[in-house]
């Protein structure tokens, strides 16, 4: 009935294009090819993120105060709970740097849609997503190659143990899955999930203004209200979803690393 309603009352969804603002140095003919708000936000997480750090960390204490804990305890998460679980003792001090540096880009990146007036969670772009799975593919394929050499290409494809006969069918599959879907999979996650979030928002809050200044029907504006209420839940729960999708991106970061370091023992 309330879709009917809306349907004909000429009620126009949000768009993707509707969340973004137009582009600040505009470059080419067609939308998202100049320098926009979404790389604005990039460089900003980049400076906002450095300029923490270095203010909580700049008088360090041995009885931290509460910027200096809050600097280590994230620190402290993305060194013992990622790089030591997954890299393992041996391997882990290097990574931190890298791992740290994902997980609070992409965790400050996924906030910025939360954040009023910006609202825009700058991983909702597919190009962005692509670009740090593409650097973290990168880096993956350098490790198994500067600590195996070239044979590394060979353990990553051909799984010890099996059958020789079978390998003709389990390599292809292998070389699809570890180069193609793997960075695929690693970037899209994180993309789908910033843009549903985002878009559901958007719809609700649409929804909720439309419904209460373009409709007569009391129970219609009431419907509103309760669309605005249930999106208060909604807020907190994309909250959620930004800090696991960081996580979740930093964890396989670390554990693609790893694979590449101990291709041998596989």
């Amino acid at each position: 009935m309330l879709t009917l309603v809306l349907a004909n009352a000429s009620f126009v969804p949000p768009t993707i294009s509707d969340g973004h603002l137009p582009e600040i140095f505009p470059w080419g003919a067609e939308y998202g090819t100049g320098f926009g708000k979404q790389m604005l936000l990039v460089l900003l997480s980049v400076v906002l993120i450095t300029a923490f750090f270095a203010w909580a960390m700049r008088r360090p204490r041995l009885v931290p105060g509460k910027a200096q804990w809050l600097a280590e305890s994230g620190y402290s998460f993305v060194r013992n709970d990622i790089a030591k679980d997954i890299l393992g003792e041996k391997n882990f001090k290097q990574w931190v740097p890298l791992l740290f540096a994902i997980f609070f880009f992409v965790l400050l990146n996924n906030l910025f849609g939360a954040i009023p007036v910006l609202q825009l969670p700058t991983f909702s772009h597919a190009g962005a997503a692509y670009g740090l799975a593409l650097i973290v593919y990168a880096i993956w394929i350098g490790v198994g190659i500067k600590r195996h050499g070239v044979r590394y290409l060979k353990l990553a494809v051909v799984p010890s143990g099996v059958p020789g006969w079978i390998l003709p069918l389990l390599v292809p599959l292998e070389i699809i899955s570890n180069f193609i879907v793997r960075p695929l999979t690693h970037s899209l996650r994180l993309m789908a999930t910033m843009l549903s979030g985002h878009m559901i928002v958007m719809l609700a809050g649409a929804g909720a203004a439309y419904l209460i200044t373009q409709t007569d029907s009391l129970a219609l504006q009431g419907t509103g209200i309760l669309v605005i209420l249930g999106s208060v839940a909604l807020y907190f729960l994309e909250l959620l979803i930004m800090y696991l999708q960081a996580f979740v991106f930093t964890l396989l970061t670390a554990i693609y690393i790893q694979g590449a370091i101990d291709a041998n023992d596989h």
